[in-house]
Parts: structure tokens; sequence; C-alpha cells
């Protein structure tokens, strides 16, 4: 909920807390207290106009969060490249070994027999199931 307050801001500019509210199904109240938060933690910054608070984002703390993200991003970026290729060299090497293309596998975080990925399709593999 929070993130989506941030992504309003960024997207729309400063609002009032009435406008940021009719976003949400919550008791404003309650929203009132998100947007509390979100204050305390120096991300939106609150001023008056009248009788209304507008809220706006604070870049800056966002920012100084993705300078710091951005070097594990690069380092997981050149890890999953580096996959990539070897998958592909490996997927060429089988089509040039077998003269058939394989097509992969797509891995859905599960793992079959052996701890291997299983290609997504179904249930994985079970280990037991050759036995009977």
């Amino acid at each position: 909920m929070r993130r989506e307050v941030l992504r309003l801001l960024r997207e729309r500019g400063p609002r009032s807390v009435q406008e940021l509210a009719s976003c949400f199904s919550m008791a404003r109240p309650s929203f009132s207290e998100h947007l509390r938060v979100l204050r305390e933690a120096g991300l939106v910054s609150e001023r008056r106009d009248g009788r209304r608070r507008l809220y706006s984002l604070e870049p800056v703390p966002l920012v100084r969060v993705r300078d710091w993200l951005d070097p594990y991003e690069r380092f997981w970026r050149d890890k999953l490249s580096a996959l990539r290729h070897l998958l592909d060299d490996s997927a060429t090497a089988d089509t040039e070994a077998t003269g058939t293309k394989t097509t992969g596998i797509t891995t859905t975080g599960e793992t079959g027999a052996g701890g291997r990925p299983h290609d997504g399709g179904g249930q994985p593999e079970d280990p037991d199931e050759e036995k009977q």
C-alpha cells in the first residue's frame, strides 16, 4: 500500500490526503497513519494549503536507495547474462552433437528428482513413481 502511495505521488504529483485516500479502500484514519510512516521515513513531505494537507514525493531518499542497490543489480545482471550465454552455448553444442534442436528448460523454481529443475509442466518428478 505504501509503495502504491509513492507510485501515485511520483506519477501524479502532489495530492491531498483525501485524493490519495480515495484510491484505497480503508478508513481515513488508517490511511493517515500510513502517510505518517512515509513522512517520518522522509519519503514524502507534507505542506498545508489552506485547510488541505498536500503530500509530495521526496526523491532524495529513494535515489540513495537506488544508488546503494545499483552494484547488486549489476552483479546479478552480469551473473544472469553469463548463465544465459552458458545455456545458449550448451544448447548449440547439443544441436551440433545430435542434429536436433533442443527447446531448453523453463523452470518454475521447483525441482524434480535429484534436485534438477523440471520443465514447469505438470507436477515435479516423483522419484517413487518409477518404483510402482
